[in-house]
């Protein structure tokens, strides 16, 4: 199984994070992509499949402790963000300016 946090832009949202098959995680997020916005993954996909794909999913949450790895991020009701998102991949994020939104440095290498 592989797991999708999904990241509403509800002022409750809790930012749970859900398992997915190989195959459910093909149907949201194209290869090469670990992000997702719904209105374009509802746009691009067979309506059918993805109601199946999301009725098993949504019952698959699982507690963040127990998440091995997150495989994908999907957002909903935030529009802005695809700002920072142009090729739909985390680790490539940008600021507006267009600089990455990261730094190259490895993360164990941060202070906190």
């Amino acid at each position: 199984m592989k797991n999708i946090q999904v990241i509403d832009g509800a002022e409750n949202c809790v930012y749970d994070i859900f398992q997915a098959t190989e195959e459910e995680l093909a149907l949201i997020f194209p290869p090469g992509q670990d992000i997702a916005f719904i209105d374009e993954v509802l746009a691009q996909g067979n309506q059918e499949k993805l109601n199946a794909a999301f009725s098993n999913i949504w019952v698959r949450r699982i507690k963040k402790l127990e998440a091995v790895g997150i495989q994908g991020l999907m957002y909903y009701e935030l529009e802005k963000k695809k700002a920072y998102y142009p090729t739909r991949r985390d680790e490539e994020a940008i600021n507006p300016n267009g600089s990455l939104l990261r730094a190259n440095a490895p993360s164990q290498e941060r202070s906190l």
